[in-house]
């Protein structure tokens, strides 16, 4: 945008008295794009009164006393270090031609004529970003007309605008030269500091009657500070915390942005104090302990470079600390395991970490970011040395409940003096299971499951077999607060006073024996609770043998990858830490192989009398075997 700014200076001859009927009148030309100051020799006292009107219309600027600054939208008034009073209008435009008057009450009027012209020339508006120490260099484009006036620097800052640099006003570390072929100035400031930073005017002292000035060129000077350089290293597929440190400017933004791309894309949260996602990253943007979090929540080869993690100081400062960011492809890592527990129960939890690191071991919420633990559930710590390179760490959570359920991260942290970070390289996903669910063929079935009060108000569902998000098995549609939703022969009903959802199975069938999911509906669906229902078939079968005889023996099943043949009083005590028993590891007993058709075979030789007992043949869908071997041979 082209910014014109006109100064002009008019003079109150010393000693003369004014009355508020005697007026001071003048006339002023500024162009379309551009703004004008206007500056009164006369001292003004802080506490009378300003109007600013256009004749015979509104008042633009209204009454207020004490103030140094009065803005009324694009014009202003306010007074310079040495009291004199000032007009400032910005982004002028043909309407606001005409006539003003500016009363500062008690003291003077004065009558304003504003002339708005258009004007091709120097339509330069410049921003120009470097870092603290270094020289910066701008130019000013002026009109052929004005060759041989005086040049000139102005500042604008929160409360005025002052005349930095002139023939009459020198200043250290700045300095003017003049290309009169070209009709540019160029300007030169040496060794910028964060304070050099904001709105620099420059222009030419034009000399007319009423002494103006013409302000041709607006420069934005922005100055960041680097205050050091951290390498930071991930293993692709995985996880990674960055937590960037600014305890002196907790509650100012706070961004990452990446180099490569000249940091015009700069990540931020948006909203202070919440988690935000922002393109591929999740940021965070503590105010009360002045750290930006970012999280990466899947490491790619594009991500790796060098970035800038960084805090916006004021307007026109920033400082930063250099991140440079490095991905490593190792087949090992990221490792992923699933581990199974039963609710109550005790489940211990290892991974490997790099030594001279700290252990960080944290939890993925509903938006996949992982936040560090920090519960009492949290019984052990223990790392004990494998190898010189790695270590193990075991993490016990006992007394499992529903809310600890979901993905873990075991990653690596490191700390240096500007910053955190924390490599993710292992993903344990926790499973819930409630215990197994037997019931005869024809009989009703109830499978329960309890969930944590802050999903209760979100939808339910039941699912069996393979529930992830892409490949579902919904039995029915999703129930919401206490409402009961049936279809056929199953009903699901949710309690969110006792934070239950059950799914109620009537007439039981083959085909509804299997592993069954309580789950969750998100952006995601939360499915890290199961149960077995396992269907004991009414048919039972009765077989006596002597020693040494070999015996085969039919088994229905309604999944290939799920026969057992298992020895106990009690179907349910067939199913351990969630899998189902295989039969017994013993050179007798085999499967047949046999092709899908419902139905294997377990062969069992050489039987001897100890193998008498019950047997349950099949997984989910069992039947109940009696296998009697006595002594001798048949006559």
């Amino acid at each position: 945008m082209k910014i014109l700014l006109i100064f002009l200076t008019f003079y109150l001859i010393s000693g003369q008295s004014f009355s508020l009927s005697s007026l001071q009148c003048f006339s002023v030309t500024g162009y379309s794009g551009g703004s004008l100051l206007v500056r009164s020799w006369k001292p003004w006292h802080k506490n009378y009164a300003k109007y600013m009107r256009k004749h015979h219309s509104e008042t633009i600027i209204t009454p207020r006393k004490h103030e140094r600054w009065i803005n009324g939208g694009r014009f202003t008034l306010f007074s310079n270090n040495y009291g004199k009073l000032m007009i400032y209008i910005r982004e002028l435009n043909t309407q606001d031609a005409g006539t003003y008057r500016i009363e500062v009450e008690g003291q003077w009027l004065i009558d304003m004529t504003l002339n708005v012209e258009e004007d091709s020339c120097c339509e330069v508006s410049e921003k120009v970003t470097l870092n603290i120490g270094e020289t910066a260099y701008f130019s000013c484009e002026y009109s052929q007309n004005h060759i041989n006036d005086v040049k000139m620097i102005f500042k604008e800052d929160k409360a005025s605008i002052e005349m930095i640099y002139s023939r009459w006003k020198k200043k250290e570390r700045f300095s003017i030269s003049d290309d009169e072929h070209k009709h540019i100035f160029s300007v030169r400031i040496t060794a910028v500091t964060p304070d050099d930073g904001g709105v620099y005017l420059c222009g030419v002292w034009i000399n007319r009657q009423s002494y103006s000035y013409s302000i041709i060129n607006t420069v934005h000077l922005h100055i960041i500070t680097k205050v050091g350089v951290s390498r930071v290293s991930g293993s692709s597929g995985g996880g990674l915390m960055i937590k960037c440190e600014h305890p002196q400017y907790k509650t100012n933004p706070k961004y990452i942005c990446k180099e490569s791309d000249g940091c015009s894309e700069k990540k931020n949260a948006g909203v202070q104090d919440e988690w935000m996602e922002n393109g591929d990253v999740s940021l965070y943007d503590d105010t009360r302990a002045g750290v930006l979090m970012v999280f990466f929540r899947e490491l790619k080869a594009a991500d790796a470079g060098t970035y800038r993690c960084g805090v916006k100081v004021s307007d026109y400062t920033e400082s930063f600390t250099e991140l440079q960011l490095h991905i490593r492809h190792d087949a090992e890592y990221p490792k992923s395991e699933t581990e199974s527990v039963y609710l109550v129960g005790e489940i211990n939890i290892t991974c490997q970490i790099p030594e001279k690191h700290e252990v960080n071991f944290c939890k993925e919420d509903d938006n996949h970011i992982c936040q560090t633990i920090s519960s009492s559930k949290v019984t052990e710590m223990n790392p004990s040395s494998e190898r010189n390179e790695e270590r193990v760490v075991r993490v016990s959570i006992s007394n499992v409940s529903v809310r600890d359920a979901g993905v873990y991260w075991c990653g690596a942290e490191t700390r240096d003096t500007y910053l955190t970070f924390i490599s993710l390289n292992t993903k344990i996903q926790l499973n819930i299971i409630m215990p197994p669910v037997v019931r005869h063929e024809g009989e009703s079935a109830e499978i329960i499951c309890p969930y944590d009060s802050i999903y209760k108000s979100k939808p339910k569902s039941l699912c069996k077999g393979k529930c992830s998000t892409r490949d579902r098995n919904t039995l029915s549609e999703t129930v919401r607060e206490e409402k009961e939703s049936k279809t056929r022969r199953l009903t699901l009903n949710d309690n969110v006073t006792a934070r239950v959802f059950t799914g109620t199975i009537t007439g039981l069938t083959a085909e509804d024996a299997g592993k069954y999911w309580c789950a969750v509906t998100l952006e995601t669906d939360f499915n890290y609770l199961y149960t077995h229902l396992i269907v004991i078939m009414n048919e039972e079968l009765n077989l006596t043998k002597y020693e040494g005889d070999d015996v085969s023996i039919q088994c229905k099943h309604h999944d290939e990858d799920q026969k057992s043949f298992c020895k106990a009083h009690e179907a349910s005590m067939c199913v351990k830490d969630g899998v189902s028993l295989e039969t017994i590891r013993d050179d007798r007993f085999s499967f047949s192989e046999e092709a899908s058709t419902g139905v294997f075979t377990v062969n069992i030789t050489d039987l001897r009398e100890e193998d008498s007992g019950i047997y349950w043949c099949g997984a989910h869908v069992t039947t109940k075997v009696h296998l009697n071997v006595s002594k001798g041979t048949i006559t």
